[in-house]
Protein backbone atom coordinates (compact mmCIF):
# COMPACT_ATOMS: atom_id res chain seq x y z
CA UNK A 1 0.00 0.00 0.00
CA UNK A 2 1.57 3.30 -1.07
CA UNK A 3 0.80 6.60 0.58
CA UNK A 4 -0.19 9.47 -1.68
CA UNK A 5 0.71 12.89 -0.29
CA UNK A 6 -2.11 15.38 0.01
CA UNK A 7 -0.10 18.49 0.90
CA UNK A 8 3.40 19.71 0.04
CA UNK A 9 4.47 18.94 3.61
CA UNK A 10 3.53 15.27 3.71
CA UNK A 11 7.09 14.14 3.22
CA UNK A 12 10.55 15.32 4.20
CA UNK A 13 11.74 15.93 0.65
CA UNK A 14 8.96 18.37 -0.19
CA UNK A 15 9.40 20.16 3.15
CA UNK A 16 13.12 20.41 2.43
CA UNK A 17 12.42 21.85 -1.01
CA UNK A 18 10.05 24.41 0.51
CA UNK A 19 12.61 25.45 3.13
CA UNK A 20 15.20 25.85 0.37
CA UNK A 21 12.82 28.14 -1.53
CA UNK A 22 12.17 30.18 1.61
CA UNK A 23 15.90 30.46 2.23
CA UNK A 24 16.44 31.73 -1.31
CA UNK A 25 13.64 34.29 -0.90
CA UNK A 26 15.22 35.53 2.35
CA UNK A 27 18.60 35.89 0.64
CA UNK A 28 17.05 37.90 -2.19
CA UNK A 29 15.26 40.15 0.32
CA UNK A 30 18.52 40.67 2.22
CA UNK A 31 20.28 41.68 -0.99
CA UNK A 32 17.55 44.24 -1.69
CA UNK A 33 17.67 45.59 1.86
CA UNK A 34 21.45 45.95 1.71
CA UNK A 35 21.13 47.94 -1.51
CA UNK A 36 18.54 50.18 0.15
CA UNK A 37 20.85 50.72 3.13
CA UNK A 38 23.56 51.98 0.81
CA UNK A 39 21.10 54.40 -0.81
CA UNK A 40 19.94 55.71 2.57
CA UNK A 41 23.23 57.38 3.49
CA UNK A 42 21.62 60.83 3.54
CA UNK A 43 21.26 62.29 7.08
CA UNK A 44 17.56 62.98 6.39
CA UNK A 45 17.07 59.26 5.90
CA UNK A 46 18.77 58.21 9.15
CA UNK A 47 15.56 56.78 10.62
CA UNK A 48 14.88 54.84 7.42
CA UNK A 49 18.44 53.52 7.45
CA UNK A 50 18.01 52.29 11.04
CA UNK A 51 14.78 50.53 10.10
CA UNK A 52 16.48 48.91 7.10
CA UNK A 53 19.39 47.77 9.28
CA UNK A 54 16.95 46.21 11.73
CA UNK A 55 15.14 44.46 8.87
CA UNK A 56 18.49 43.21 7.57
CA UNK A 57 19.35 41.85 11.04
CA UNK A 58 15.99 40.07 11.31
CA UNK A 59 16.40 38.58 7.83
CA UNK A 60 19.86 37.35 8.82
CA UNK A 61 18.39 35.62 11.89
CA UNK A 62 15.62 34.12 9.75
CA UNK A 63 18.21 32.85 7.28
CA UNK A 64 20.08 31.16 10.14
CA UNK A 65 16.89 29.47 11.32
CA UNK A 66 16.05 28.21 7.83
CA UNK A 67 19.59 26.88 7.43
CA UNK A 68 19.21 25.00 10.71
CA UNK A 69 15.83 23.66 9.56
CA UNK A 70 17.41 22.46 6.33
CA UNK A 71 20.13 20.60 8.25
CA UNK A 72 17.54 19.01 10.56
CA UNK A 73 15.35 17.93 7.64
CA UNK A 74 18.40 16.48 5.91
CA UNK A 75 19.30 14.54 9.07
CA UNK A 76 15.73 13.26 9.38
CA UNK A 77 15.79 12.13 5.75
CA UNK A 78 19.02 10.24 6.36
CA UNK A 79 17.64 8.63 9.51
CA UNK A 80 14.46 7.61 7.74
CA UNK A 81 16.50 6.01 4.96
CA UNK A 82 18.56 4.10 7.48
CA UNK A 83 15.52 2.98 9.47
CA UNK A 84 13.58 1.91 6.39
CA UNK A 85 16.73 0.43 4.87
CA UNK A 86 16.43 2.65 1.82
CA UNK A 87 20.12 3.31 2.18
CA UNK A 88 22.15 0.14 2.20
CA UNK A 89 24.58 -0.14 5.06
CA UNK A 90 27.81 -2.01 4.40
CA UNK A 91 27.93 -5.67 5.32
CA UNK A 92 29.84 -5.94 8.66
CA UNK A 93 31.76 -8.99 7.42
CA UNK A 94 32.96 -7.00 4.41
CA UNK A 95 34.31 -4.32 6.75
CA UNK A 96 36.17 -6.96 8.79
CA UNK A 97 37.66 -8.52 5.65
CA UNK A 98 38.86 -5.09 4.49
CA UNK A 99 40.39 -4.27 7.87
CA UNK A 100 42.14 -7.66 8.05
CA UNK A 101 43.60 -7.25 4.58
CA UNK A 102 44.89 -3.77 5.51
CA UNK A 103 46.57 -5.16 8.64
CA UNK A 104 48.13 -7.99 6.62
CA UNK A 105 49.37 -5.50 4.02
CA UNK A 106 50.93 -3.28 6.69
CA UNK A 107 52.73 -6.28 8.22
CA UNK A 108 54.31 -7.25 4.91
CA UNK A 109 55.54 -3.76 3.99
CA UNK A 110 59.08 -2.79 4.94
CA UNK A 111 59.55 0.67 6.37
Amino acid sequence: MTYKSETPFDNIESALEYVNQLLEAVREARDQIEAEILRASNSQLARRKQALQLANYKLDKLSSHFSACRRILNDLRTLRRLLLEERKTPDPSAILDTEESMVDRDKTQDY
